[in-house]
């Protein structure tokens, strides 16, 4: 019997009101779009896709800062509590948010340390002591030293203030790590050093982590499992080997044609026409089909639900439900 997984989200939902303009009326925007997703104890599963198409959002449900207007999201086999209830704040401990900004995520006014130690104090866990001890052992665990502790944040590097963040997120040792987009704020050099340190952390501690970014080749690398979205839904999910390396669905072919590559190209880039249609203002049918190669007139009518493929992973493509080939776009 496997082990329950730590996350799953069934269906959710997230719907905002948008204004039109100064004095019209509001068009519901939604963020996030009937998506199904598990993150399993100790696994990392990677979030990809453009700007805009709902990733953070989907992130903050997954840690229950925001309520779904459907579907449900279960962490540890229990339902998430209600927001502000206390069972929800002491589920903070064990589910932690790492910022893209770390600048923006830590208090200039407060030495490294103090922040560190914060959630310590909030939920209550060991005496000021203890406490001390904690702190000087989660910066050595991040690769900080215990001087860094008493500096403030604008006396770090880039990389050492989102060291910094990660201490924070582990001073409550939890087991879920929501990182949105953690590395995008840093130079190359810098996030390849926070990238490994995730992964060494991970194997450590056993964290299961949802990981959100835009950049694909630091997702396949850190990544047991992936999910591709487009306008608020997954378009297609499964083994990062399998879905770079071939993908079916053509907004998956598209990003992978993007990602920088060494040498000659296997296949040639795919330039998609137009933009992201406007969320408040979804097209019928499927959301991609405006901007898809090989859409064709049932594209534009029926919404396609993901379908397992013969190679496990699932794709949302009425072209591929037919046959993964038929999704392929020609050279």
């Amino acid at each position: 019997m496997t082990d329950p997984d730590l996350l799953a989200l069934d269906g959710v939902a997230r719907v905002y009101a948008a204004r039109r303009g100064l004095f019209g009326g509001a068009d519901p925007v939604r963020a996030v779009d009937s998506v199904t997703l598990s993150v399993p104890p100790a696994r990392t599963v990677g979030i990809v896709g453009e700007s805009g198409c709902g990733k953070s959002t989907l992130g903050r449900l997954a840690l229950g800062l925001e309520r779904p207007d459907a579907g449900s999201v279960r962490f540890a086999d229990a339902p998430m509590p209600r927001i502000g209830s206390a069972a929800w704040r002491r589920l903070r401990a064990r589910m932690q948010l790492v910022f893209q900004d770390p600048l923006g995520a830590l208090d200039r006014r407060l030495p490294v340390a103090t922040q560190v130690a914060e959630p310590l104090e909030i939920h209550r866990i060991g005496s000021p002591a203890d406490r001390a001890d904690r702190v000087a052992d989660l910066l050595r665990a991040v690769g900080l030293r215990p001087d860094h502790g008493t500096r403030y944040p604008h006396e770090l590097s880039g990389g050492q203030r989102q060291r910094a963040v990660l201490a924070r997120a582990l001073a409550t040792d939890p087991a879920l790590l929501v990182a949105d987009e953690p590395i995008s704020a840093l130079d190359v050099s810098i996030q390849a050093q926070v990238v490994n340190m995730l992964g060494d952390l991970q194997a450590a501690r056993g964290i299961a982590m949802l990981f959100i970014s835009h950049d694909l080749k630091v997702v396949r690398q850190v990544s047991h499992h992936v999910a591709v979205m487009y306008l608020g839904r997954i378009m297609e999910q499964g083994d990062p080997d399998a879905i770079f390396a071939d993908p079916i669905h053509p907004y998956t072919q598209a990003l992978v044609s993007a990602v920088p590559v060494a040498g000659p190209r296997r296949r040639p880039r795919i330039v998609l026409e137009g933009e992201p249609p406007n969320p408040a203002r979804r097209p019928a049918g499927c959301p991609f089909h405006p901007r898809c190669p090989i859409a064709v007139s049932d594209c534009q009518v029926i919404v396609p639900e993901l379908q397992p493929m013969p190679d496990g992973r699932h794709v949302a493509c009425l072209r591929a439900a037919i046959s993964p080939g038929a999704a392929r776009i020609a050279a």
